[in-house]
């Protein structure tokens, strides 16, 4: 039996000395060794999963500069930070930089001592930085977030479908394209658009264990996100999504009434807010971000405990990509969503109405439906949300709503014939607001006027909430018996599937929607192998949490970057007693040792062994 090869050691050399970690994770080292090889390669690799390391350690082991194609300023930012905390010389060209800071920039990367360089899409194809990177050695171009090069990805960037002149600029330069959510459609389009030649594909699962996955229907959603707050995570750091910059406004700042560190972040800020509330979001020990999708991608910071959404993103894919912003460090975590059936008129109403062609819009309608399924499923959430990315899950997660509350079935024939003879009876051509007040008899002005008052079906529902029948309405159009007839103004009409129902000729049971967050729920046991024990060390790690947060102040730096809530966790219960010690805690690497060693050790030995 033949051991690690020479490449295999230094490898795992440069990952202790530089980055802390003993072992690589998942396929890293697979596409590290691809990469080094001079494939082309494309990684799927879940938020949290370690993305970065699968450029970043064969940028220190192969001579030259790597090259890293990143779609955010403030990811760019970030990344080079977190380098240099690590002892690797990193920096960026971007917009940001003035005059004199580019020049100083260039000069350091001239003269070799930079090994990666982050770069925008459009910076890397401009004139000037091609030209400069031309006279360079380039061992390596590393595209992050690659779905945004797909038309059918869920964030498309027109600027990533230039980056296939990359290959005529740099011939003979292996491309890494690296992604955590791109379903078997996506991936042939990203390595087309790249014209990567005879890729490796590398498919990492895509399970996040240690997240909780809960979708109700949408009541009251403040009563309900303040409830789900001071239950779940009264202390902790998450983010709120919401659709309108005018909702992300209200949500802020009612949760800031409410005594809660929410802060909101949207494209309608200024330059200046944005940058204030994303280092708020950075530094500040716990805070909840309010915020639109503008937020989020390329998010470093491991210690978000929850993300919840109060509108339906508009696929799996947003919602896969959101939600895994939520325990990078792999603590328990939540990812919690409301909504209704006005979420679903609304995607749909903004798809139809864009300029897109038919076969786009098709595949978006596909997306749209798959979303709305894992809100209606009810089976195993996780299963259902890994099989639409072709990855099977032998056993029910036992850690999301439907494992650990199971939804029980009602028989929705009366309700739903009841539903869809009121559109019958009203000619097809309303929203789900009207239907519902002839339903439930409400004598307002349209229904009067309209003389729908006089209707047989005028009152029929009165005994039942709106809410009751805007969640039947909903699973009516999600099964295929209503669809949207005019995307203008939103009427709703029957579909040929709906008449054997309201005929009385088929029967249908839809799953109860539950409200109530208060309801004990067992522990998970996936979970709890997540959860990392203090051994009575709380007030040491308090201790260790002050000192990081001081450094962090002095260095301009967030406090994870110096490290993470899991190596100081790793530091209370090893309890290190000197430099040997302190390199045998996961994420202390040579840099970090001899720039913070001292300082902690010198906390740790206050405490008993």
């Amino acid at each position: 039996m033949t051991g690690p090869s020479l490449i295999d050691q230094k490898l795992h050399q440069i990952l202790k000395d530089r980055f802390g970690y003993t072992s690589f994770r998942m396929d890293q080292l697979s596409i590290v060794r691809a990469v080094l090889e001079g494939k082309d390669t494309l990684a799927i690799m879940p938020t949290g999963g370690g993305k970065s390391i699968c450029y970043q350690a064969p940028a220190l082991y192969l001579d030259g500069i790597t090259l890293v194609i990143s779609p955010l300023i403030s990811l760019m930012q970030d990344q080079v930070m977190n380098l240099k905390e690590l002892g690797i010389e990193a920096c960026f060209l971007n917009s940001s930089l003035n005059h004199t800071e580019r020049n100083a920039a260039q000069k350091q990367i001239r003269s070799g001592k930079t090994k990666i360089v982050y770069v925008s899409p459009e910076g890397i194809l401009s004139m000037g930085l091609s030209s400069f990177f031309s006279n360079l050695k380039i061992s390596l171009i590393a595209i992050d977030e690659a779905h945004c090069v797909s038309q059918w990805g869920h964030e498309f960037r027109k600027d990533y479908t230039r980056l296939s002149e990359l290959r005529m600029s740099f011939p003979g330069v292996p491309v890494l394209a690296l992604t955590a959510t791109a379903d078997a459609k996506t991936r042939i389009d990203i390595a087309d658009q790249l014209r990567m030649q005879n890729p490796e594909v590398f498919i990492a699962s895509f399970d996040r264990p240690n997240i909780k996955y809960s979708i109700l229907d949408r009541e009251d959603e403040i009563k309900q996100l303040t409830r789900f707050i001071e239950t779940q995570h009264p202390h902790d750091t998450g983010i709120i999504y919401c659709l309108s910059r005018s909702k992300v406004e209200r949500i802020a700042e009612t949760l800031a009434k409410k005594g809660y560190p929410a802060i909101p972040y949207h494209a309608g800020l200024t330059q200046e807010e944005r940058t204030n509330n994303q280092a708020r979001f950075s530094s500040d020990e716990r805070v909840i971000v309010v915020a639109t999708i503008a937020f989020g991608m390329g998010i470093d910071r491991p210690d978000v405990r929850f993300v919840a959404h109060l509108d339906l993103p508009k696929s799996i894919e947003s919602y896969y990509q959101e939600t895994g912003r939520a325990g990078r460090d792999g603590k328990p975590s939540s990812a919690w969503m409301i909504y209704g059936l006005q979420d679903v008129v609304k995607l749909s109403q903004m798809l139809e109405t864009t300029d897109a062609d038919e076969k786009y819009k098709k595949v978006a309608r596909h997306k749209l439906d798959a979303m709305l399924g894992l809100g209606e499923v009810g089976s195993c959430r996780r299963k259902y949300l890994l099989s639409y990315f072709g990855q099977e899950l032998a056993e029910n997660c036992d850690n999301c709503d439907t494992c650990q509350d199971p939804p029980v079935l009602w028989d929705a024939t009366i309700d739903s014939q009841k539903i869809l003879s009121t559109f019958y009876r009203t000619q097809q051509i309303y929203g789900a607001g009207h239907i519902i007040d002839v339903l439930r008899g409400t004598k307002n002005t349209k229904v009067i006027e309209r003389k729908h008052d006089t209707l047989s079906v005028f009152g029929i529902g009165k005994e039942k909430s709106k809410d009751h029948w805007n969640n039947v309405l909903r699973q009516l159009l999600h099964s295929g018996f209503v669809m949207i007839k005019d995307w203008e103004y939103r009427s709703l009409a029957l579909t040929e599937k709906a008449h054997p129902l309201l005929k009385g000729q088929q029967a249908i049971h839809f799953r109860k929607q539950e409200i109530s967050e208060n309801k004990p729920t067992k522990k998970s046991n996936r979970n709890a192998k997540s959860t990392e024990a203090h051994h009575g060390r709380d007030e040491l790690l308090s201790a260790l949490k002050e000192l990081r947060t001081q450094l962090a102040r002095e260095n301009k730096v967030p406090p994870y970057i110096i490290f993470s809530d899991k190596t100081l966790n790793e530091m209370c219960l090893f309890l290190p007693q000197n430099a040997s010690d302190f390199l045998m805690i996961s994420g202390v690497g040579q840099s970090k040792q001899e720039k913070y060693g001292t300082q902690f050790l010198k906390v740790i030995a206050k405490y008993p062994q």
